[in-house]
């Protein structure tokens, strides 16, 4: 199955844009299903205005002229918080503020197509997590949500109640075909009745454990072991609360 990813580069240094052009070209030969829709801008108001969200990957230069990178980047997340964003530039000194605008790399020019390739995989794996989904079920028909916006999943008189952050969403089935279709996708089962999201984990105290919303959910006996082997494993930093 091929991936389409829009990408805009910011750039107004015609051999840092050709050399982005071929790294990305390179990366489409050697990585099957990927390919790339790349829009060149070569100063950050054209980008900008009007802005379109669209954009799965933003390289951005940081020395440009009108507008120096950072404060596109500043206006860029007011706009769209969720692209992107990668800092492509000679002044690694600034680039490293890219935390200040949730900037997920950089890359110093003059930069190794190994170095790129990293970094771009990195981005891509983070945005087909983020677009990754499940269809549930329903009486009539199915409804697809997003896996990152369920908080957890509960059996409730022989349903499947979705919790998710924007509601409630019923569908049918059980609760070992959800654990077999997406427990790899950070989904752990802590209960007879309960599938939960590791991403809105934030605490687990005794033989109980609290999602971002608030709720608390009790961690059955029989699977307690496994799910905090599970939990500790699947976290990003390898802790837990």
């Amino acid at each position: 199955m091929r991936r389409m990813f829009t990408v805009a580069v910011v750039e107004d240094d015609d051999n840092a844009v050709a050399r982005l052009r071929a790294c990305l070209e390179r990366y489409e030969q050697t990585h099957e299903g990927v390919r790339f829709n790349v829009t060149v801008f070569g100063e950050p108001t054209a980008f900008l205005d009007p802005y379109k969200p669209v954009w799965d990957i933003v390289f951005m230069d940081i020395e440009m002229p009108n507008m120096d990178g950072m404060e596109a980047a500043r206006r860029l997340r007011v706009l769209d918080s969720e692209t992107i964003l990668v800092f492509v530039t000679n002044m690694a000194q600034f680039a490293a503020k890219g935390y200040e605008v949730d900037a997920l790399d950089y890359i110093i020019k003059p930069f190794a197509y190994p170095d790129f390739e990293r970094k771009l995989g990195r981005a891509i794996a983070i945005r087909e997590e983020e677009s990754a989904a499940v269809m549930i079920m329903q009486r009539g028909g199915t409804r697809r949500v997003l896996l990152r916006d369920i908080e957890y999943i509960e059996v409730r008189d022989h349903s499947l109640i979705y919790h998710t952050e924007s509601g409630i969403v019923t569908g049918s089935g059980s609760l070992q075909d959800v654990v077999d279709k997406i427990g790899q996708r950070g989904f752990l089962r802590c209960s007879k009745a309960f599938v939960v999201n590791i991403r809105h984990i934030v605490a687990v105290q005794g033989n109980d454990l609290t999602l971002g919303g608030g709720e608390t959910i009790a961690i059955g006996r029989t699977y307690k072991k496994t799910f905090m082997t599970d939990l500790a494993a699947g976290m990003a930093d390898g802790t837990v609360l």
